[in-house]
């Protein structure tokens, strides 16, 4: 008996060390994390900071000096290019590292590696969009270049010094709560950094539902339905801009694609998509007589930042802006002499070709009359806790082919079966190159040099000198093809449906110093129509655009107060298209009294979409149930995903076709006019936000409504910001919704010398323990601008320095 007890005695706390020292499922290792010495405790960062410090680093070429200011952010001061870079990893990793090592194994398909079986179809969505694949041939294209492949491995050594820096308790917290450690950096994390932009932006294809909607209504409706130009539009690049070039031949519209256009053949709503702004005053319009620019890129907003606030200088560079965590280089900012910034083409660069198989085995498929054999990649997908998986996927000359099984995973909806992928991501390119020149540009000369190693995600590059210089330019890597190539899925095994080469660099669309004093972007279309080359059929709406312009075009000694307040601009052209059709067809008679207040705060609203309109958010709703009512019962098909036509297309109907057959809802017996359809969205916009927030008053308010946040990057619990009640939606020039919008703000006053101010919603630091991770969040929502300290030398005193770290090799 007493042998029992003994061994009672030792297996009892071997078992609780074991369980209190192992992770179970989102439960981080108990005593782990909560050691006092290595554990959370340990991630709690005083808002003292060390004011010197001095670091022996052994990859270090020579001296380098950090200085931090008082919102930590540093200023790289360097002898050398590698220097530069391998600072800049050192830095970015010491306060981002987590963010880095987590967004490259997402985009590499490894993060059941971390959390388990349960993100197995995130990996293997990764993995069958061809991340890697893309990856792999982007490096290569980088690695081929002196100075991009400098770059890319001294910001890999760099990065790799801090991680051999650390020990367990000064691991990043989430390391800790997911109980894993970093790993060692390489080259092909920052390509896969910057493939990952690229699926964020390029990702939206509509080709399978495009089809479907072709194979259900026919051509002609299709047409009708979902035009190549919009009804109303205010293109990028001013109408009436000359194209001085002589455009290539377009390749030949197959015949079997004419016949297809001309002979019959889970639903989703058209969804505003990730979007930006930017803009440049020509000296001309402003109080100093030098232009200012302008960008606010709208993405997912998270903690940390997908940005880091950085300034670079070395001997023939000294520029300041925002870098993406885990790729070298300053991506949008300004120098001495120039400023440049960036937003979303969404060009047509990610097309799906339905591919002929021989037989199950896919080995073989049929392209130009003939059997072509695929070639099989075997991803092994490495489950914590579990077996590795092996996942098959097929390439054929195309790219990968992504499903033949659709799983249940939301990224997936889009995807036709069967059908290989053809992305330009998928393509050796240098990017980094592009922000090389950028960051040392000078003038115009320079910014036109640097768009040409640019490849994808195509982006509109707005750019700014001291020359007194303004341009524009929807720029990247664009195939040359028919029209509308692309907008359905295409056929696989003929060669008139492939990308016949490319539109010439210096031919992509521009526009330099136009008489109107600006140029400014909002992801709408990039020309009109007299553009003699296919970039997309549809882009975002046109209505920021359309503010935009509308501001600039009368603003005279324009400020940076100016560009301040119209970043922050929630007005909405929407709604002033739309409110004078639908207002007079509320019966009021019908409605209760909740109703007849709602329809009085309509009639009264100024149409901002301000954080305590409560007409904001009966409008937001109504707008929604009102595209449901209209478009859902023809196009809500069982097992037949499609989308919705734009709501540039719908709110054209309602304006001149009051009486369309599509305001019918063919489900019902009765026939439905659009007076009928106007006032039960309404009704059911006031009773949903009634049922969910009470009666009308101030919880109806908009920013209560739409409920912006900023979360933490891996959703966890606490780690993210409180309810933010500020203003803005997704079609106003603040396109604020409720995790997305404004990630970086950006105002650069060129002139003899620049003046820059930016914020972003968050803080320098990855640490949730540390007074830097979202010291910022407040002055972004208040849309106010922080001064950028544009240091000269590592003297310069001008700014409020609080930590100087002193780098040498020995």
């Amino acid at each position: 008996m007493k042998k029992v007890k003994a061994l009672i005695c030792v297996i009892i706390p071997i078992l609780l060390a074991y369980v209190f020292n192992t992770k179970f499922g989102d439960t981080p290792p108990v005593l782990k994390f909560l050691n006092p010495f290595t554990g959370f405790w340990q991630n709690a960062e005083s808002n003292i900071v060390t004011a010197n410090k001095k670091i022996v680093l052994k990859g270090a070429q020579d001296k380098i000096d950090i200085l931090f200011d008082d919102r930590m952010i540093p200023h790289v001061f360097a002898q050398n290019d590698h220097d530069l870079y391998y600072a800049q990893g050192y830095v970015t990793a010491m306060h981002r590292l987590w963010q880095m090592d987590f967004q490259t194994r997402f985009a590499a398909g490894r993060i059941s590696e971390v959390v388990g079986k349960k993100a197995i179809e995130v990996d293997r969505y990764q993995r069958r969009m061809g991340m890697v694949y893309g990856a792999e041939n982007s490096l290569r294209g980088m690695m081929a270049d002196p100075k991009a492949k400098e770059m890319i491995l001294a910001y890999t050594d760099g990065i790799n010094a801090y991680i051999r820096s650390l020990n367990r308790a000064n691991l990043p917290l989430e390391y800790k709560l997911l109980d894993f450690k970093p790993e060692n950096w390489t080259p092909i994390k920052c390509a896969l950094l910057l493939k990952q932009m690229s699926a964020v932006l390029a990702m939206g294809s509509d080709e399978f539902y495009m089809t479907n909607i072709l194979k259900k209504f026919g051509p002609e409706v299709t047409k009708d339905l979902f035009p190549d130009y919009p009804f109303k539009e205010d293109p990028i690049i001013p109408v009436g801009t000359k194209w001085d070039f002589k455009p290539l031949p377009i390749p030949q519209t197959p015949n079997s694609f004419t016949e297809m256009m001309s002979t019959d053949i889970k639903t989703k709503q058209k969804e505003e998509g990730i979007g930006s702004n930017n803009w440049a005053v020509s000296g001309s319009k402003t109080a100093s007589g030098y232009p200012i620019l302008a960008n606010d890129p709208h993405l997912d907003l998270t903690l940390p930042s997908i940005w880091y606030q950085i300034q670079l200088h070395a001997p023939g560079v000294n520029a300041y802006g925002v870098s993406l965590p885990g790729a070298p280089g300053i991506i949008i900012g300004f120098n001495q002499k120039i400023a440049w910034g960036v937003t979303n083409v969404a060009a047509d660069v990610l097309d799906f070709y339905q591919i002929k198989f021989k037989d199950n085995s896919h080995k073989s498929y049929w392209y130009n009359n003939q059997w072509r054999d695929t070639k099989p990649t075997y991803e092994k997908i490495k489950i914590r806790g579990g077996a590795t998986e092996i996942d098959t996927v097929f390439y054929t000359h195309h790219g990968p082919v992504v499903y033949f099984n659709k799983p249940s995973y939301g990224k997936a909806a889009n995807i036709p079966m069967g059908s290989a992928l053809r992305w330009i991501a998928h393509d050796e390119s240098n990017e980094l190159m592009t922000f090389y020149y950028l960051n040392r540009g000078k003038n115009y000369a320079d910014y036109r040099k640097a768009l040409t190693f640019y490849t994808a995600p195509a982006q509109n590059f707005v750019f700014a000198s001291a020359d007194n210089d303004i341009a524009i330019t929807p720029n990247g890597k664009f195939p040359l093809k028919w029209k509308d190539q692309g907008k359905f899925i295409l056929d696989g095994s003929d060669p008139a449906y492939d990308w016949h080469g490319w539109i010439p660099a210096d031919q992509n669309p521009t526009v330099k110093n136009p008489p109107r004093g600006f140029v400014s972007s909002a992801n709408q279309s990039s020309t009109d129509p007299s553009y003699p080359y296919y970039i997309n059929w549809e882009f975002s709406p046109y209505e920021r655009g359309k503010r935009i312009n509308d501001r600039l075009a009368v603003m005279t000694k324009a400020t940076v107060d100016s560009m301040r307040n119209l970043q922050s601009d929630s007005y909405s052209i929407t709604a002033q298209n739309l409110l004078p059709s639908v207002m007079p067809l509320i019966n009021a008679a019908q409605l209760n009294a909740t109703q007849k207040e709602a329809f009085n705060y309509m009639g009264k609203w100024n149409k901002f979409f301000d954080a305590k309109s409560a007409a904001a958010s009966v409008f937001d709703l109504w707008l929604k149930r009102l595209d449901y009512d209209i478009w859902d019962d023809e196009f809500t098909v069982a097992n037949m995903p499609m989308r919705h036509p734009s709501r540039d297309r719908t709110i054209e109907l309602i304006q001149k076709d009051p009486n369309s057959k599509w305001f019918d809802n063919v489900k019902t017996s009765q026939k439905e006019t659009l007076a009928d359809l106007v006032n039960e969205s309404f009704r059911f916009a006031c009773d949903s936000l009634e049922r969910k927030y009470g009666p009308i008053g101030k919880n109806w308010a908009w920013a209560n409504v739409k409920g912006s946040n900023v979360p933490h990057l891996a959703k966890i619990p606490g780690f993210g910001s409180k309810k933010l009640m500020i203003g803005g939606a997704k079609s106003t020039v603040n396109a604020l919704s409720e995790t997305n919008g404004p990630s970086w703000r950006m105002v650069i006053e060129l002139g003899k010398t620049p003046k820059g101010h930016g914020v972003y919603p968050g803080g320098q630091s990855g640490n949730p323990g540390s007074p830097f991770y979202d010291n910022m969040i407040d002055t972004w929502a208040q849309g106010k601008l922080y001064d950028l300290f544009f240091m000269q030398s590592p003297d310069d005193r001008t700014g409020k320095i609080i930590s100087h770290y002193k780098i040498s090799k020995k």
